[in-house]
């Protein structure tokens, strides 16, 4: 049986992320840990996070409603997030390295949408996989799932507006949106646990440059896969994608 170009780019995607997965993971790597963060920035990162979640639950009931078809294309999304955030790096103590996955859902349904996907997948990995915790559930959904996809968002919008190359604007959009994830994650760090000398700054700083080193490559990593599978999805599900409003204009 023979395989088109693209067919081939999806079944070796798949086999990529089937290797990776493959590997032992240590379970005490986390977003950020449960237990590390205070209690009142617990609190205060889960009320922020509301409104994008209720709006987002609002929005996926109204897209199943009048779009049933793209119900798919939102459980691939979600699968997405979950396979690639999953595989993780150990890094600063309390946190890890890894890729988000986010921009993807991003891109496709919006900033709302993002954020219940990924708290989803944040609750079945702080209680499935020791990945993250209940209590630090609310800054690891800002940062994944609400500050990462709100930059992926514009700057796929932004890029779209002025005539950048499809997969180019892809990857651009994911990639910033997986690193920006991590200089939120850094400042939620540092805001618990400001530097003696230098205060929060100097201690966000801080933490950047110890997730620069690993997060750098995954995120073009990342950039690179979320291209593949849209290239993917372009292939088998383009109703859907026209659904939408992705394929407009193409």
């Amino acid at each position: 049986m023979r395989y088109s170009k693209k067919e081939k780019v999806v079944l070796m995607l798949s086999c990529v992320v089937a290797l990776m997965c493959a590997f032992p993971q240590r379970v005490n790597a986390m977003h950020i840990m449960e237990g590390y963060l205070p209690i009142a920035f617990c609190v205060a990162w889960g009320v922020i996070c509301l409104p994008f979640v209720i709006a987002g639950v609002l929005s996926i009931k109204r897209v199943l409603k009048e779009q049933r078809r793209v119900l798919i294309l939102l459980a691939m999304s979600g699968a997405f997030i979950f396979v690639i955030s999953s595989l993780k790096i150990p890094s600063v103590t309390g946190s890890c390295s890894h890729m988000t996955g986010t921009g993807l859902a991003a891109i496709l349904f919006g900033v709302p949408t993002t954020s219940v996907l990924g708290i989803i997948v944040l609750i079945f990995q702080a209680i499935l996989l020791a990945h993250g915790g209940l209590t630090s559930l609310g800054a690891n959904t800002f940062s994944m799932a609400i500050a990462g996809p709100f930059i992926t968002w514009i700057l796929y919008k932004l890029g779209k507006k002025a005539g950048f190359n499809s997969k180019v604007n892809v990857f651009i959009a994911a990639m910033l949106g997986d690193l920006f994830t991590y200089c939120v994650t850094s400042v939620q760090l540092a805001m618990a646990y400001p530097s003696e000398s230098g205060g929060i700054l100097a201690s966000a700083i801080k933490f950047l440059g110890v997730f620069a080193p690993t997060q750098l490559p995954l995120a073009v990593i990342e950039g690179l896969i979320t291209v593949l599978i849209i290239m993917g999805m372009e292939s088998f599900a383009k109703p859907e994608l026209r659904e939408i409003g992705f394929m407009e204009g193409r």
